[in-house]
């Protein structure tokens, strides 16, 4: 099997025990206690300690979301705006460097400080309807394929913020990391 090594930088490790964006956007988002980690310790099957999915048997095959920031910045030069926070996108693990998206239905790894956790991309991470109101209007329909992964936890670790290491079963394209991605008929998870 070949194996693809991708230099990127982790940005941000999102950490919050509760769901911020729920109910009618229009009413607000919840007032929860979000972190952005220094570092981020992963369970094998649960996801990472401290958030919102972490056990939930509803989430566990998608209790980790992975995010390239390229994608956002790509959103926000599309739809006019300034530099969006992509602590408000609510991605757990935001990282610069990589196109993810064909990542889903693939294992891979990301290594980083002395922290090596590997990941199945279970499904794309769609955005949800609060992304017009938290980050500008359009956001949700331009999000769309290019929203993160959804993962789940193979092995436990620990990750850090800063400089890393993508291990891919897959080529993946750093220059389209901003691009939608559409799933070929045969990468359908």
């Amino acid at each position: 099997m070949p194996e693809f090594r991708y230099d990127v930088e982790i940005l941000h490790l999102l950490v919050s025990p509760q769901h911020a964006y729920f109910g009618r956007a229009r009413d607000g988002a919840a007032e929860v206690a979000t972190v952005d980690a220094a570092e981020a310790e992963v369970v094998a099957g649960k996801g990472i300690v401290g958030d919102r999915f972490f056990g939930k048997a509803a989430h566990m095959d998608a209790a980790v979301t992975v995010f390239s920031v390229e994608a956002l910045e790509a959103i926000a030069a599309e739809l006019g705006a300034a530099a969006f926070d992509p602590m408000l996108t609510r991605r757990n693990v935001i990282l610069r460097g990589a196109h993810l998206p064909p990542l889903v239905g693939e294992e891979f790894t990301v290594e980083s400080g002395d922290g090596r956790v590997t990941l199945k991309g279970g499904r794309a991470a769609h955005p949800c309807a609060w992304m017009d109101r938290m980050l500008a209007p359009g956001a949700h329909a331009a999000m769309r394929g290019r929203g993160g992964v959804r993962c789940q936890a193979l092995t436990s670790g620990v990750l850090h913020r800063g400089p890393g290491v993508l291990v891919s079963p897959v080529e993946l394209d750093p220059v389209r990391a901003g691009e939608p991605h559409r799933l070929k008929p045969d990468r359908l998870p």
